[in-house]
């Protein structure tokens, strides 16, 4: 596994495929980081859609999302799957914020977080609104997963830093 950026680094940039399920409408679009600059971006890396603790995680997320845009913040959950997949897996469960699709791994790599076996380890970026990486947490079993309210005291910082 290479280490990925460092804290206060610039985030790698990417531009992957994924959609967001808005109502009843799952909206597919390509979704760049550096497009996202003046808003923090939380990038929420997991290894599959539709699997126990993922669903658990994206579903936590999900229904936090009024805390992160309180904060100035989007979320962003990206995996291996394609876009057919995210759709089924924001509608299963109601999921609202994107999910894009890092099919080839590329994204996983820049960020470090591939793994043997599992394919994307689970893990959290904060890249600041100025496209820096301010925090991140990258596990080494993904059993668990950052609370809604670890990230938001994170990204509070981020705001008052």
């Amino acid at each position: 596994m290479a280490s990925g950026p460092q804290i206060g680094s610039p985030a790698p940039d990417f531009t992957l495929p994924g959609g967001v399920l808005t109502g009843d409408t799952f909206e597919r679009r390509d979704h760049t980081l550096s497009a996202a600059r003046g808003r923090a971006v939380v990038l929420a890396f997991y290894p599959g859609d539709n699997t126990a603790v993922c669903t658990k995680q994206l579903c936590s997320y999900s229904s936090g999302l009024e805390t992160f845009e309180g904060l100035d913040a989007e979320v962003w959950g990206i995996s291996p799957q394609g876009v057919d997949s995210h759709e089924s897996f924001a509608r299963d469960h109601g999921l609202r914020m994107p999910l894009l699709a890092d099919t080839g791994r590329e994204t996983a790599r820049a960020y470090g977080v591939t793994a043997p076996g599992i394919g994307v380890r689970r893990s959290v970026f904060l890249i600041g609104p100025d496209g820096v990486l301010r925090w991140k947490h990258v596990a080494l079993l993904g059993a668990t997963f950052q609370s809604l309210d670890t990230l938001a005291e994170q990204l509070s910082g981020i705001r008052t830093a």
